[in-house]
């Protein structure tokens, strides 16, 4: 029985039945050929058994495993491959199918393969999630056919497995490595000169040997007629908090992912560059009520917390209460910090409802406002208008587009700085706010 479930019949099979069907039919018409039709329905019986012999004999004829991560990088081009093998004597043609998470909505994880005896072949290819969470894979599906094309044998290598979406950890690496070997403008980072020392002033103190003398205070020297030095003190790490708004304005969607999850890469990105440059990441959601918080740290595990709390994040669909943030943020973050807040504001209407809190939160902490750009209205306002309705709706998507220049002006008022940047621009056009802060020492 087992047999029959794993046997299928080639398109060969069916064209070469067809061909004989017609073949007795003209033999009723003319009754001279049915010998030789017959003769060929004969052969043909003896090759489809000799083909069965050939595939089924060997008890594996055909060995398959699929390599997929333990986790798969959000947003990114994951790649997965599938390993060959051929145990027969004789050279196969292989169909494999792969059973890929139905997130996916793929039908086309399609591939062919040929392999003379004992050879291997890895088969390649690339999976882009666009949402986090887990992730199902089935069954490796291989269909092997003998020199004879006329059956195919179904192999089924059942290689269930779970396997989780995380927030993108390959381009948070990517931001890393660049990070180390200073290459970051690859990536789109500006370079940015370092304003002052990079230690803070002490004292002034009498010269030791072993002391810079690039750090000799020539007035106090001539003061005291002694050599004196400028002491300084390293810089104390500032702590780095990216607040992530999990309301409905972060639903929309670009180019598969929300707007929620461009500011999750982001923030990964983000708190892994600041613990590099010795500052301390933490990390605050919220809705209509305090999400999950992670406080600012710099001790080992801090990236893995980050990261972990992040992959939970979902959006809440309701409207934000920026008191609430505001409440919390005065009550539990004491020392004045670098805030990242990931929002988004499609009118000043929408700003000025929250801007009393944003001044608030401005006054005591530094306050980054990161909202995006509505590309489309910008590939409207790009693209000729060739009549009336074409018109108006540039119209309309030009209100909309100096909209958002209106709450970057309203911001910038108040004192506020902000990021206005495209989605797909987030994480470069965030690390380049963070690096040149950094450089003239704000805090």
């Amino acid at each position: 029985m087992k047999y029959i479930r794993n046997l299928y019949f080639s398109n060969t099979f069916w064209f070469t039945l067809l061909a004989l069907g017609l073949g007795f039919l003209i033999a009723f018409l003319f009754p001279v050929m049915f010998g030789f039709v017959k003769a060929a329905f004969v052969v043909f019986l003896a090759t489809v058994v000799l083909d069965a012999v050939l595939l089924f004999r060997a008890k594996q004829g055909v060995f398959a495993r699929r390599d997929v991560p333990d986790r798969l990088s959000n947003g990114d081009p994951n790649p997965i491959t599938i390993y060959l093998q051929n145990n027969y004597g004789f050279t196969i043609k292989l169909d494999i199918v792969d059973e890929i998470p139905f997130q996916f909505q793929r039908r086309d994880v399609l591939f062919e393969a040929r392999l003379v005896p004992n050879e291997n072949q890895l088969l390649r290819y690339e999976l882009r999630p666009t949402k986090r969470g887990e992730y199902d894979f089935g069954a490796v599906n291989v269909f092997a056919q003998s020199p004879l094309k006329l059956l195919k044998r179904r192999y089924q290598f059942s290689q269930n497995k779970m396997v989780a979406v995380y927030p993108s950890f390959l381009q948070m690496r990517q931001y890393e490595l660049m990070a180390i070997s200073n290459r970051l403008t690859e990536l789109g980072i500006k370079k940015i000169r370092r304003i002052g020392h990079s230690m803070e002033f002490e004292q002034i103190r009498p010269y030791v040997q072993g002391d810079d003398i690039r750090t000799l205070n020539w007035k106090a020297t001539a003061r005291r007629n002694e050599l004196m030095v400028n002491a300084f003190q390293d810089e104390r790490s500032q702590a780095v908090y990216c607040l992530i708004d999990k309301g409905r304005v972060m639903q929309s969607p670009f180019e598969g992912l929300t707007l929620l999850d461009y500011a999750i890469n982001a923030t990964l990105v983000l708190s892994n560059i600041a613990l590099l440059k010795q500052d301390k990441a933490g990390l605050l959601t919220f809705s209509e009520v305090i999400g999950q918080v992670v406080p600012a740290e710099r001790k080992a595990g801090q990236m893995q917390k980050i990261m972990e709390t992040l992959y939970k994040q979902k959006t809440r669909y309701l409207e934000s209460d920026y008191e609430t943030l505001y409440a919390h943020v005065r009550r539990n973050v004491r020392q004045r910090s670098l805030l990242l807040l990931f929002t988004n504001f499609e009118t000043l209407n929408a700003l000025k409802r929250q801007l009393p809190y944003l001044r608030r939160l401005a006054k005591e902490h530094l306050l980054i406002v990161v909202f995006f750009e509505n590309t489309e209205t910008k590939e409207m306002l790009d693209t000729p208008a060739f009549d009336t309705e074409e018109v108006y709706q540039k119209v309309i998507a030009e209100r909309f587009y100096y909209e958002k220049k209106r709450v970057v002006r309203e911001l910038r008022q108040y004192g506020i700085q902000s990021i206005l940047t495209p989605p797909q621009d987030l994480t470069a056009n965030t690390v380049n706010k963070y690096l040149e802060l950094k450089a003239r020492g704000m805090s």
